[in-house]
């Protein structure tokens, strides 16, 4: 399908009729992006700052102790 078919159909619709075109056109494009945006994968770096680990991390567990 060409465009020049498009837009050749949508003239012969009513204002109405047209006014939901583009609706849907907005709807498949916001459909199009979000399929789009999943894919990509994070960035390297990108949650920097966003988890902080307690300055104990590393240390042994009280629960353990008696294993250790």
């Amino acid at each position: 399908m060409t465009d020049k078919l498009i837009l050749t159909q949508i003239e012969l619709l009513p204002n109405n009729l047209k006014k939901e075109v583009l609706d849907f056109i907005g709807y498949l494009l916001m459909k199009y992006n979000k399929e789009n945006k999943k894919k990509s994968a994070p960035k390297f770096g990108s949650a920097k700052g966003k988890y902080v680990l307690s300055p104990d991390f590393d240390e042994p567990l009280e629960d353990f102790k008696e294993y250790m």
